[in-house]
């Protein structure tokens, strides 16, 4: 006998419509089928027990004519026919269409796979219940892979048949009051809820961004000590001291539209400032952070096999899973082979090297702003900016630097889209990774071309005071901060990496936001008046923020590009650590709000790796070594002052043991111009008796060819380039070696698994020969 009816979908062959609800006032009653080979009893009692649906559909009624109307109603014919129990409610604006799909469309996958990795501990007579991120991920499948008179449910969604689909926040379950509140900042993430509320792919990226957090405590420390440890040669510093007293020491002018001598003495306090992150220090923290790096990756691989083994994923093949959905959708389907051609293939390679000459291109568009803004600021009314010309050209320059970066990520992830189907992946897992590579190369670019200008280009290819390089014959090329390139470099990281630490989580945070309370203030008093449980559940869903399959590759991104300002320039912004420390115990929160609380749920997606990033990451950790070494090398004054303390300087001959290795030294870095040789317009005499002026190079004062104190310092400059790249390599291969990628407990357990499986088919070999 058939239990009493209770509210729940609509089933197969009744008919359910609630766009005539205002008129009737009360809700049409669901009618009981009678148990079928196509809809088991067991099936009805689960439908009845709980109205849950895999996900919702909705259609805008005022941009629905005849022809969408038909179409709409020939896929969810097509959907009802291939197992799909649809139920439909109307409002005033938009048809609400929820969906769930046949239990035997789990069991065939099941069956396909021999997965249980995602079946529940209940087993029905049926097959096992799978979970509802199970659910959602394989209807999500056939949602998108679903034709229907030659349509698939994109191109629905392009011509406006369909608004939009998602599947249902399930609030008791998916962390609304124990992961996703700001008062929980300090709590251990619970990364097992997380894969049962949004998948594996959503967990493993908290899992990576909560180990990146926890590793960042050691750099940030390391960091702040050498940071800190400036603060010892801020009053002490031999360097600083002569430039301090260097009140007779006449500097050649910096710019053309203030063209006035000045002393040295003027960036006495710039001069101190320098010595916070330009140290000795910094040498022993670059090297730090090239094992930092490799230490991390390798505690992450055996972090990330503990959990995959966990999960009973760790030989999950993603390929067999595809190919899997592929027939549950289709049993016809034709297998997709390999495919590779070398024209393709050149075509994207020239494409690619046109957008990066592009970007590179950029940069340069950033030094012609640096010039015309010198030239601004030098005829500005307020004082400050003409008494720091070059710190707020620096500043601003950065500014548009992050303008730059906002922009052209919009344009990188067209191009990176357009590229990646012109290559014709083979399957969505493939257009994934190749679209990873080719936006991550776009958006390096995009992010640290103006860097790399700055660190090893600017203030060295402008010539000397009479012979000065100039764009277009007329402007002339910007100087390094007075004292020094090191500083340039600090101020564009730390503006930069701080605008994107809070500017882009402010947006990232309040676009959601706004559009869930606008849309709540329309969309939910119309629920209210229908008096329909369901549609009240399925508006506060759609009033959330739209996600796409971008969401959790934006958040990937995102922290691919922070760690490559923490790692790649660290050696000039120390700092850098400790930023990305703070702002990443805030960036998980925000992003647990902001999934849980202020857009549609994710799609949960099977993983058992974070896959592309980690070669991401190791191609940023070799990067990083090289940009290190280089900035040791040619931005900061380490080896000059070294080559002097050794080589030049008073210590050089060990004659006075009391007297500091470094005096003299701002004399010798010093480079002479006789004031006489000046074919530009002289410079105004507010010093009078100028005969002779000084700029930082080494160049001799006769005819101001490269001295040889700077072919031998740019030996020494090399070597040392290639002495820690060797060091800090050969430091990350035996770190690499010395942590196991995989936990022994894990290989044995696969090890053991392997090995029961082989004694089992062999028993059961050997009973089949007996009889």
């Amino acid at each position: 006998m058939l239990p009493a009816p209770i509210e729940g979908p609509e089933l197969p062959g009744t008919s359910f419509s609630s766009s005539n609800m205002g008129s009737m006032g009360t809700e049409d009653e669901i009618q009981i089928v009678p148990e079928t080979d196509s809809f088991p009893l067991m099936e009805l009692g689960r439908m009845q027990a709980k109205e849950t649906w895999d996900f919702v559909l909705v259609s805008d009624l005022q941009k629905t004519n005849p022809k969408r109307s038909h179409r709409r109603q020939r896929f969810l014919a097509e959907l009802e026919k291939t197992g799909f129990i649809i139920k439909e409610v109307e409002d005033r604006r938009r048809l609400f269409c929820g969906i769930r799909a046949h239990s035997r469309l789990f069991s065939q996958y099941t069956e396909l796979l021999k997965d249980t990795s995602y079946s529940s501990s209940v087993t029905l007579p049926m097959g096992p219940e799978p979970t509802t991120t199970a659910r959602i991920r394989i209807v999500n499948f056939i949602l998108r892979s679903k034709e229907v008179d030659g349509e698939k449910f994109d191109d629905l969604m392009r011509d406006h048949v369909f608004e939009a689909k998602f599947p249902l926040h399930e609030r008791e379950e998916c962390l609304w009051n124990s992961w996703a509140r700001w008062r929980d900042i300090f709590q251990r993430q619970p990364i097992d809820k997380i894969r049962n509320c949004f998948g594996e792919k959503v967990a493993l990226y908290f899992a990576w961004l909560g180990w990146y957090t926890v590793m960042l405590v050691p750099a940030a420390v390391a960091g702040l000590v050498v940071f800190l440890s400036g603060f010892s040669l801020f009053h002490a510093s031999q360097i600083s001291k002569e430039v301090c007293d260097a009140n007779d020491t006449i500097m050649c002018p910096l710019q053309d539209h203030q063209r006035k001598y000045w002393r040295l003495s003027e960036t006495c306090t710039f001069a101190k400032l320098t010595h916070l992150f330009d140290n000795e220090g910094t040498v022993f923290f670059a090297i730090f952070m090239a094992l930092w790096a490799t230490v991390f990756l390798e505690l992450w691989k055996r972090e990330r096999a503990h959990t995959a083994s966990h999960w009973n994923l760790y030989g999950w093949d993603e390929d067999q899973e595809e190919l899997a959905l592929e027939l549950i959708n289709n049993p016809n389907y034709q297998l997709r082979k390999h495919q590779h051609s070398y024209l393709r293939s050149s075509a994207i390679l020239l494409c690619s090297l046109v957008m990066i000459c592009l970007l590179i291109g950029m940069a340069h568009v950033l030094v012609l702003y640096r010039v015309m803004a010198t030239v601004f600021f030098s005829h500005s009314a307020l004082p400050f900016l003409e008494q720091q010309l070059t710190t707020a050209v620096v500043a601003t320059g950065a500014l548009v630097h992050y303008m730059t970066i906002v922009v052209m990520t919009k344009v990188n992830k067209k191009v990176a889209l357009k590229l990646c189907d012109f290559e014709k992946p083979r399957t969505f897992s493939e257009r994934e990774s190749n679209f990873t590579v080719k936006f991550f190369t776009f958006q390096f670019f995009t992010h640290f071309s103006s860097l790399i200008y700055t660190a090893f280009f600017l203030g060295r290819i402008n010539g000397h005071p009479g012979n000065q390089v100039r764009i277009g014959g007329q402007w002339r090329l910007e100087e390094c901060h007075p004292s020094g390139c090191m500083m340039d470099l600090f101020v564009q990281m730390a503006i930069i990496m701080g605008l994107k630490q809070t500017l882009s989580n402010c947006v990232e945070y309040l676009s959601p936001w706004l559009t869930y309370r606008i849309r709540k203030l329309k969309d939910w008093p119309q629920s209210r008046r229908l008096h329909d449980p369901s549609l009240e559940e399925w508006l506060k869903n759609y009033s959330l923020k739209e996600v796409n399959v971008f969401s959790l590759f934006d958040e990937f991104m995102e922290m691919m590009i922070q760690y490559g300002f923490t790692t790649i320039f660290v050696a000039a912004f120390p700092l850098a650590p400790l930023l990305a420390l703070f702002s990443n115990i805030f960036e998980i929160r925000l992003d647990a709000i902001k999934m849980v609380r202020l857009q549609r749920r994710l799609v949960p997606r099977k993983a058992n790796d974070i896959g592309t990033w980690l070669q991401v990451l190791e191609a940023i950790g070799v990067l990083a070594v090289i940009a290190n070494g280089m900035v040791i090398a040619f931005t900061s004054e380490f080896i000059p002052r070294l080559m002097y303390k050794y080589y030049y300087g008073p210590c050089s001959q060990r004659s006075n043991s009391t007297t500091d290795c470094l005096t003299g030294y701002v004399n010798h870095s010093l480079s002479v111009f006789h004031t006489k040789d000046y074919k530009d317009p002289l410079p105004s005499q507010e010093i009078e008796g100028v005969t002779e002026c000084r700029y930082r190079d080494y160049r001799n004062k006769v005819d101001y060819n490269y001295s040889s104190e700077f072919w031998f310092l740019l030996a020494s400059r090399l070597a040392f380039v290639i002495l820690f790249e060797h060091v800090a390599l050969c430091g990350k291969l035996i770190a690499a070696w010395f942590v196991p990628d995989v936990p022994q407990i894990v290989k044995n357990k696969a090890l053991e698994e392997k090995f029961y499986n082989l004694r089992e088919k062999l028993c059961l070999c050997s009973r089949v020969t007996d009889v």
